[in-house]
């Protein structure tokens, strides 16, 4: 900007093809020393000037976002100054005279108060996660120690959900510096571990990690002091740069996009009264906030850091981060036998469904948790099929370490329901003494609990408290934005994708059709064609006709004749019992005779393989570490003590723990009936067909997008310690 010349260019629709799935950023990206100056800022006005450019989307940190303000602040003396010195004429000055700012965070450290995630956070967390599952192969064949030295001078973000993710034994972040005599009980910690048969033990040290008198601690010495205390064959790993690169994940996509799509309207609605903006995401909801605000709150977190104010530092960085922390404490030390209370409760854990990623993850948290809590936990083998026939014992604390990164289902699961097993399963609630039940899994598993609660009447057994968590790669368990498991299917998709768009365009003119999972709904298929950026997307929620199928045809007909010479449209497995993949495919090819090829690909049970994606990890650990304390609180609340037993038999006793919007809810499966489409096994309202016209228009189409729904500016908001309890993830 301060350059100008080449460095400022109109860019057409054609000049961002094919730039979606590259890391970094095509435009370049500077630290600008001249920008800091007001003769640089000077320069940048006339350049802008000279090309009438009044708005401005600024990607980058809390040192981008804050020059823009400046600014824009500086704006009409800096035009001024440039009439004064006859730079421009006055018929500019008042032409041009206000600038508006739109601000957007892209940063991998996740360092920005008001925001949930920044732009470039879950891309870091899976080159982040690829290593630390990499490393976890080799640690465990030697019996090593690795201290993995990540990202994050000021924030450790990176480090402590890096840790979340893989389970590591021990987190240095710079936000929540460990207590004196920390040295011991880490040395105590590791060697614990080994004696319990644990083969590795991974420390994660943030760059900027310090301890309680802010002196730094080191990656190195973190290694010394294992090595000499330990004796432990121990190796330090520093990510580096690796973290900024590769390609970026699906979340990010579809953030980015949901981002640049609220620039924009932020842009058209702003006028000089109103302060400067960031868009950023709350839960799963767009919000705007006011650039300084957030600025002056990233600056207060580092201000009480550098006071060791770090319970304050922790609360500033907003409810997310502090959920995050308080669930890896939850999960990553076990208090002696001796301190842990003994409620005399027996929980039991299942998985019901087709498997998904993140499933082990989330039961991992709710053994751990339930021990925590006093409980005997129990695991159920292979769903209500295992149920029935009492495939069913006691989980220990150290029987579900390491499982955060494993794919799949350990402890099995069938999608049979449990109506003709009733009688069975309530006898092995009866002899194992069951007092609450934690089911995790998709459709089935909310049918399950629909079928238990309605068998109250008959069986005694079932009156006890129940609680699903949505794991399914579909993403159609109604109550919830989210399920575990679709993330990673997501990446899947999108990988796949990308290397089928590598392959056309080497050979051109080619057109692709892939057919994604889902059942009848549209969620991968949707979400996928956004974030591989699809020409279009079948999808059940949406009927098509033929005529839309010759529309889309003819607008492929007519992309072949740009620089882009590549198609590719997904189409859910179900979106149409007789436009099927094969008449698609068919259809295409025969209309596109003589302008472009054809090839299909189904990508079938790929998506639901796979190791968890950070988020699906992620969410796992923390949505079930929850639904286990809401379990502990109602078995307090049900328990009657003049029989000795629970007795739970409200509706409210049966819930679906969900993300809506921006919080998480229980909801009783009773009340999420009216919401339910139960013979296409879907919700009847679902938030992501509010992004479909987005694929639409960056598909070139012209379709009208929805604004209700765009973000109203609001301030940024000290959460209260007790809010974090609440709702955040």
């Amino acid at each position: 900007m301060v350059d100008g010349g080449d460095n400022i260019v109109e860019v057409s629709w054609e000049s961002v093809s094919s730039i979606l799935q590259v890391g970094g950023t095509v435009i370049g990206s500077a630290r600008c020393k001249s920008f800091r100056t007001r003769e640089g800022r000077l320069q940048a006005a006339y350049n802008l000037v000279q090309r009438g450019i009044t708005n401005l989307c600024v990607i980058g940190g809390d040192g981008s976002l804050t020059g823009a303000n400046l600014f824009r602040e500086e704006w009409s003396g800096l035009l001024e100054e440039l009439a004064q010195k006859g730079k421009i004429d006055e018929e500019a000055v008042k032409k041009y005279a206000y600038l508006n700012i739109v601000g957007m965070v892209g940063s991998i450290d996740n360092d920005f108060c008001g925001t949930d995630m920044t732009i470039g956070t879950d891309s870091a967390l899976h080159r982040i996660i690829e290593v630390v599952d990499a490393i976890m192969t080799t640690a465990q064949s030697h019996q090593r120690t690795f201290v993995l030295e990540v990202m994050g001078r000021h924030c450790g973000y990176l480090a402590l959900v890096s840790a979340l993710a893989c389970g590591a034994d021990w987190v240095f972040i710079p936000e929540y510096p460990p207590e004196e005599g920390w040295e011991d009980s880490m040395c105590v910690k590791l060697s614990e571990n080994r004696a319990r048969k644990k083969r590795l033990n991974i420390i994660i040290v943030a760059e900027g990690a310090i301890d309680c008198h802010n002196k730094p601690i080191t990656s190195e010495k973190v290694k010394d002091l294992v090595v000499q205390r330990l004796g432990f064959d121990t190796r330090v790993t520093i990510l580096g740069h690796v973290q900024r690169g590769g390609t970026p994940s699906a979340f990010d996509r579809i953030l980015a996009s949901r981002m640049g799509v609220e620039a924009v309207l932020a842009l058209l609605e702003a006028t000089p009264a109103t302060p400067a903006c960031v868009v950023s995401l709350s839960g799963n909801q767009a919000v705007r906030l006011p650039l300084m605000e957030c600025v002056q709150m990233t600056q207060e977190v580092q201000k009480a850091m550098d006071e060791g104010r770090f319970v304050e530092a922790v609360r500033l960085r907003g409810r997310s981060f502090e959920n995050n922390l308080n669930t890896y404490k939850l999960l990553s030390h076990k208090k002696p036998d001796a301190e842990l209370p003994k409620t005399n409760f027996n929980v039991a854990v299942l998985n019901v469904g087709a498997p998904a990623a993140g499933m082990n993850a989330a039961v991992r948290a709710a053994v751990r948790v339930g021990i925590t809590e006093g409980h005997k936990m129990f695991a159920v083998i292979d769903g209500f099929e295992g149920f029935a026939r009492g495939k069913i014992k006691e989980i220990s604390w150290g029987d579900v370490g390491g499982w955060t990164g494993q794919g799949g289902s350990i402890l099995g699961t069938k999608r049979t329901l449990p109506a003709k097993y009733l009688e069975k399963i309530a006898d092995q609630m009866r002899t194992n003494n069951i007092n609450a039940l934690m089911v995790i899994g998709g459709f089935e598993a909310y049918l399950g609990l629909l079928e238990l609660s309605a068998a109250r009447e008959k069986y005694d057994e079932f009156c006890v408290p129940m609680v699903m968590v949505p794991a399914t790669v579909s993403n159609n368990v109604p109550g919830s934005d989210f399920s575990i498991g679709a993330d990673t299917a997501l990446n899947t998709i999108t990988d796949t994708c990308d290397r089928i768009k590598q392959s056309a365009s080497g050979t051109k003119r080619r057109v692709f059709i892939i057919e994604t999972m889902g059942g009848y709904c549209g969620y991968l298929a949707n979400m996928g064609a956004l974030a591989a950026g699809a020409d279009a997307a079948y999808i059940f929620e949406e009927q098509f006709d033929i005529r839309e199928l010759q529309a889309n045809v003819e607008h492929l007909t007519e992309k072949m004749k740009t620089s882009i010479q590549r198609g590719l449209v997904l189409r859910n497995e179900n979106c149409n019992e007789n436009y099927t993949t094969d008449f698609i495919y068919q259809l295409y090819s025969e209309e596109g005779k003589g302008v472009f090829d054809c090839r299909k690909n189904v990508l079938g049970h790929m998506q639901q393989g796979g190791a968890p994606s950070p988020f699906d990890r992620n969410f796992g650990t923390k949505i079930s570490a929850k639904a286990m304390q809401w379990i502990s609180k109602k078995l307090k609340e049900t328990y009657r003590k003049e029989e000795g037993k629970v007795f739970a038999n409200t509706d409210d006793s049966v819930c679906l723990l969900g993300m809506r919007r921006r919080n998480l809810v229980f909801q009783p499966v009773a009340e999420l009936k009216t919401e339910t489409d139960f013979v296409h096994r879907i919700p009847k309202e679902q938030w992501w067909l509010k992004l479909r016209p987005l694929m639409k228009i960056l598909a070139k189409y012209k379709t009208s997008y929805d604004v209700s729904d765009s973000g109203q500016l609001e301030h940024v908001a000290m959460h209260s310690p007790k809010e974090a309890e609440t709702g955040a993830i």
